[in-house]
């Protein structure tokens, strides 16, 4: 694989853009330490080849320079959009201000694109105007230079989405022109949205980055990206990259529009997250509880409690980011308030009185402070107020974590202690007396 950034559109390349594009492959184990990775090049350093190409057209009478201006050209035309007639093409024009280089489609024809997922696809000549080279001032444009630049890299594959499939009749020309065969062509199938839009970058969440950076690992998106118009067979779609690279082949694509489904994604993160060792599972979600980035104090993070809670939070999470509000109850000083989960937990008749029935058994000395034992007390308390166990422990998940769902409750509460269990219950009946009293 070669890495070239195409940098001869100035304002449509940025460095911070080029750094994004080299970490994202790095994600991915797509970097310089792969004995199969050359790269990054810039098409710009290669800008005297371009122009030497340009006029070795010229020389040998594949192209020809042309002063026709756009006006001019619509104005020869019955409908516009038939494009460039070939005015110029006999004029024996030299090169001057205000004359691009034109490459010379030949006669007859058709062009035939050998394509590994779309089959033949075959240009008629006579439907193809002479194209742009380069430029008045002799630069070349973008469809010449990447030819050059495929050339002299040895490309043997270009693979890219179909939209570019309608300048490959060009591509090819070219690479005829300056005496090389084509390279092998492949069209992969548009990625659309679940409105079947084409995926965009002004509407969609398209960078790669921003999915490794809200916690997706790059091995599930290594893994749902090749199940984009294309399956390896069965029924089976987890399947490592090790596994799945002997399988793939260029004419297996489908054609057909690929469909992201970002739901699905994060069903195969979850199975690859559920995978890992424990050990490996703490140390992904490493970015997200440092100190600089969580939301405790820092002094309140204890490992030892994190690797006691991690695998109820592993079996349970999607994306490595949900960890923090999964786990964040255990290390602040108070729980999150969540407005939404109070009023849906604290409803009169249950909310006062579950929180009351929870202290009273919770603040007994004789209670084992264990998951087993702090489930069949609060159980025991629900039941004497007629709530089973799921109605009674919504107030008490409230305000000991500040959620309605999350991670078990009574290994939540275990792990908690009873001091800090104790005081976010009491402190729960004082907000809910107060609000009851305001009202």
């Amino acid at each position: 694989m070669v890495l070239r950034i195409e940098d001869t559109d100035a304002a449509r390349n940025k460095p911070e853009w080029t750094d994004g594009i080299i970490r994202a492959l790095a994600l991915l184990g797509i970097n310089e330490d792969d004995p199969h990775f050359e790269g990054p090049y810039f098409q710009s350093d290669f800008a005297e080849k371009h122009r030497e190409t340009a006029l070795a057209l010229y020389k040998d009478g594949r192209a020809y320079y042309c002063d026709c201006t756009r006006e001019q050209v619509q104005e020869r035309r019955d409908n516009p959009n038939l494009g460039y007639d070939g005015f110029c093409r006999d004029r024996g024009l030299t090169a001057g201000p205000g004359r691009a280089l034109r490459f010379r489609i030949p006669d007859g024809g058709p062009t035939i694109v050998d394509d590994r997922i779309r089959g033949r696809v075959e240009f008629e000549h006579g439907a193809m105007e002479d194209f742009v080279v380069a430029r008045a001032d002799g630069s070349p444009l973008f469809v010449l230079a990447n030819v050059v630049d495929d050339v002299e890299m040895r490309i043997t594959h270009v693979v890219r989405g179909e939209e570019h499939l309608s300048n490959t009749p060009k591509q090819q020309l070219l690479w005829e022109a300056l005496g090389h065969t084509p390279p092998v062509w492949a069209h992969l199938p548009v990625i659309v949205n679940e409105k079947r839009q084409k995926l965009s970058k002004r509407r969609d969440k398209v960078a790669l980055e921003s999915y490794l950076d809200e916690g997706y690992l790059p091995e599930a998106m290594v893994n749902y990206l090749m199940l984009l118009g294309w399956a390896p067979g069965g029924d089976r779609e987890i399947m490592p990259w090790s596994e799945m690279a002997p399988l793939f082949a260029l004419s297996d694509v489908n054609s057909s529009s690929a469909f992201f489904d970002e739901k699905k994604l994060r069903a195969f993160n979850g199975e690859y997250i559920r995978a890992l060792p424990l050990a490996e599972f703490m140390s992904r979600c490493g970015p997200w509880l440092a100190d600089d980035v969580a939301p405790w104090p820092a002094a309140n993070y204890d490992d030892a409690v994190f690797r006691a809670i991690a695998p109820l939070a592993q079996s349970r999470i999607a994306v490595l980011s949900e960890i923090v509000p999964n786990v964040d109850f255990l290390f602040l000083d108070a729980p999150v308030e969540d407005d939404q989960s109070w009023n849906k937990a604290m409803k009169p008749g249950v909310g006062a009185e579950m929180l009351a029935a929870a202290i009273g058994r919770f603040a007994d000395p004789g209670l084992v402070w264990e998951a087993e034992a702090l489930k069949a007390a609060l159980e025991e308390a629900g039941a004497g107020l007629g709530l089973k166990l799921g109605k009674a422990q919504a107030p008490v998940r409230v305000a000991v974590t500040g959620r309605t769902v999350g991670l078990p409750l009574f290994e939540s509460l275990e792990l908690l202690g009873r001091e800090r269990v104790l005081a976010r219950l009491r402190a729960a009946a004082d907000r809910l007396a107060a609000q009851q009293s305001a009202e």
